[in-house]
C-alpha cells in the first residue's frame, strides 16, 4: 500500500470522525497470514476497496442488516437452492449469500483470463489426443496407466469424433489467491460445472442493494453469459441436423432432486429452451426426440446436466433411470450434440490436474499463466511416504469426488478421520492426492450485524467453441463459519457478487 493511500485512509477517518458519522463497523475483523481482500493492513483499505469500506463506515447496521434480509427473501422467492444429500433434517435448503461484493481490479482479471484461455485450449486438445492418437502419452508426458485408470476415460470415446473437436464447451476452474496476492488454480471442472445461476442471482440482489456504488464503481456486466452460453450450444449442432435454421437444443436435468435443479430451470429459462428429463427423449434410428403435446421434436443438442454413467443405461449404468436409451448410438452417429462431450472428466480428475503445467507446455508451448497448486501424487511411492507423515499437515481429496466431499482437512481432522483416511490411501493410492494446506485469501462478509472477514476462492466460468468467452466475474465462494477452509455450499459455505473493473480506481 503506497503512502498516499496511508494518508487518504486516515484522512477519511478524521473527517468521518469529526462529523459525528463514523462508526467502527468491523470490531471483529481479523487478519491472519492469508491475503486480505479489503485491507492491506489493519484499518488500510486496498484503493479498489476503499469507497465500499467507506460506505460501510457510514451505513447504519440496520440498514445493511435490512439489505442481507431483502437479499435472502429475494433467493427465497426465486427459489434459489441447492440440496445437501446427506443432512439428516432434510435436503432443500436456500442457498447463502453474502451482502458485500468481492471487487477484483481490470489489471488482475485481465492476467485470469489469459491463463484461463490458455488452460481450456490445452485440456481440450489433451482430451481430443487421448481419445485419438495418443500422442501424449506415447511421449510418456503423462503416464499411460494413469489415463486408463482414471474413472472418467471412457473407452467407448475412443475414436469418436466430436463436433469441431470442442470436448469441453464448458468449464469452471476453480480459482484461490495465495498469501502473496498472486493467483492459482486449485481444480478444474469439465463435466458439469455448476454455480453460475448463483453468479447470475449475486449480481441481480446487489445491483439493487448498491447502486449507487455500482455505477460509480464501474462494473463489467456479466448479464449477458445466458445469451453466450446459448450461442455456443448452437455452434455444436450437426450439420446434418435436417437443414435446420434453428437448432433444437434441450438442458437435460437429472430431475427436482438434483442439487442444481434450480440451476437447471434457471438456465433453460432464460435461454428459451426446453428444460426435460431423460423420460421425456427417445431414440429412433439413431436420431434424438422430444415428446412434446404436438408430437415428437427432433433434438439437436443436448446441455446435459447428468453425469457420464447415467447418461444412457444400454452404454453405460444399466440401472439408471436418468439418462435416455440409444442416446449414445445418436452421439456415436454423429446425430446430436452433447456439451461437454462424454469422458471429459479425465480432464479434471485431481491426478491429472497435476500434470496440466506439462499438458500446457506440451501442446501450447508456453508456460502456464496460472500456476497449480503443489500435488502429491500417491502412486509414486516417495510421495506416499510423505503423505502418510504428515497427514496432519496436508489436505487430502478422493480424486474423482466433488463439492467438498471425500476430503480430510488435516489441521482440523481428528486422529482417528487421519487413521480412516490412511487405510483408504494404502488400499487405494490411485484415488487419492495431497496438497499443502492453503490459506485461503479473506474478504469481508456481513455476519451477525458486522463485518468480518471469511475465507473465499473464486470459479470463473469459461465457455468455449474455438474461441473463449469468459464473463467478466465468476462465482466467489465462501467459508462462512469462522476459521474454516471449506468453501462448498454442501459443507456450509456461501456465495457473494464478484465485481470486475472495468478501470482503475483513482484514490482521492
Amino acid at each position: 500500500m503506497n503512502t498516499a493511500m496511508n494518508a487518504s485512509a486516515m484522512t477519511l477517518l478524521k473527517t468521518l470522525s469529526s462529523s459525528g458519522t463514523v462508526r467502527n463497523a468491523f470490531p471483529n475483523y481479523e487478519l491472519d497470514e492469508s491475503y486480505d481482500e479489503m485491507f492491506s493492513s489493519t484499518g488500510i483499505p486496498r484503493d479498489h476497496y476503499h469507497a465500499l469500506y467507506r460506505t460501510l463506515l457510514e451505513l447504519p447496521p440496520e440498514e445493511l442488516r435490512k439489505s442481507q434480509q431483502a437479499a435472502d427473501l429475494s433467493f427465497l422467492h426465486q427459489g434459489i437452492t441447492f440440496t445437501v444429500y446427506d443432512n439428516k433434517e432434510g435436503t432443500e435448503r436456500i442457498f447463502p449469500n453474502d451482502l458485500l461484493p468481492r471487487i477484483i481490479p481490470g489489471e488482475e482479471w485481465r492476467k485470469i483470463e489469459a491463463g484461463l484461455t490458455q488452460r481450456i485450449a490445452a485440456l481440450n486438445l489433451f482430451l481430443k489426443d487421448i481419445y485419438h492418437e495418443g500422442h501424449i502419452l506415447a511421449d510418456k508426458i503423462i503416464p499411460r496407466e494413469l489415463v486408463y485408470s482414471c474413472r472418467h476415460f471412457r473407452r467407448e470415446m475412443r475414436g469418436l469424433n466430436v463436433p469441431r473437436d470442442i470436448y469441453v464447451s464448458i468449464c469452471g476452474s476453480d480459482l484461490v489467491r495465495l498469501p502473496d496476492g498472486s493467483f492459482a488454480v486449485l481444480e478444474d471442472n469439465l463435466r458439469v460445472p455448476s454455480g453460475v445461476s448463483y453468479m447470475l442471482a449475486n449480481r441481480k440482489v446487489l445491483k439493487r442493494v448498491f447502486p449507487t456504488l455500482f455505477r460509480d464503481y464501474g462494473v463489467c456486466p456479466i448479464d449477458h453469459y445466458t445469451s453466450a452460453l446459448l450461442a455456443i450450444l448452437r455452434s455444436l449442432a450437426p450439420v446434418n441436423s435436417a437443414g435446420q435454421n434453428e437448432p433444437s437444443i434441450a438442458l437435460l436435468t437429472p430431475g427436482v432432486f438434483n442439487s442444481a435443479y434450480f440451476e437447471h430451470t434457471f438456465l433453460a429459462q432464460q435461454m428459451g429452451i426446453e428444460l426435460v428429463e431423460g423420460r421425456d427423449l427417445l431414440v429412433h434410428d439413431n436420431i434424438v426426440y422430444m415428446r412434446t403435446t404436438s408430437g415428437l421434436r427432433r433434438v439437436d443438442v443436448i446441455y446435459r446436466r447428468v453425469d457420464d454413467d447415467f447418461l444412457d443405461p444400454i452404454t453405460f449404468r444399466p440401472d439408471s433411470n436418468l439418462g435416455v436409451p440409444g442416446l449414445f448410438n445418436a452421439y456415436r452417429a454423429g446425430n446430436v450434440a452433447l456439451a461437454n462431450a462424454i469422458g471429459t472428466g479425465v480432464a479434471d480428475d485431481k491426478a491429472i490436474y497435476a500434470y496440466v503445467p506439462s499438458i500446457v507446455k506440451y501442446y501450447l508451448g508456453e508456460d502456464e499463466i496460472l500456476p497449480n497448486i503443489k500435488t502429491y501424487l500417491l502412486t509414486e511411492k516417495s510421495e506416499l511416504g510423505y503423505v502418510l507423515d504428515n497427514m496432519d499437515k496436508l489436505v487430502i481429496k478422493a480424486v474423482g469426488e466433488s463439492g467438498g466431499y471425500g476430503m480430510l482437512i488435516g489441521p482440523h481432522s481428528t486422529a482417528e478421520q487421519r487413521e480412516e483416511f490412511r487405510a483408504r490411501i494404502i488400499a487405494q493410492p490411485r484415488n487419492y492426492i495431497a496438497q499443502p494446506t492453503l490459506a485461503l485469501s479473506s474478504a469481508p462478509c456481513f455476519l451477525d450485524g458486522g463485518v468480518e472477514a471469511r475465507h473465499v476462492d473464486l470459479r470463473p466460468y469459461i465457455l468455449f467453441n474455438g474461441s473463449v468467452t469468459l464473463v467478466p466475474g465468476g462465482l466467489t465462494r465462501v467459508a462462512l463459519r469462522r476459521g474454516s477452509l471449506v468453501v462448498n455450499s454442501s459443507q456450509g459455505g456461501g456465495s457473494k457478487d464478484t465485481w470486475v473493473l472495468r478501470r482503475e480506481i483513482e484514490v482521492d
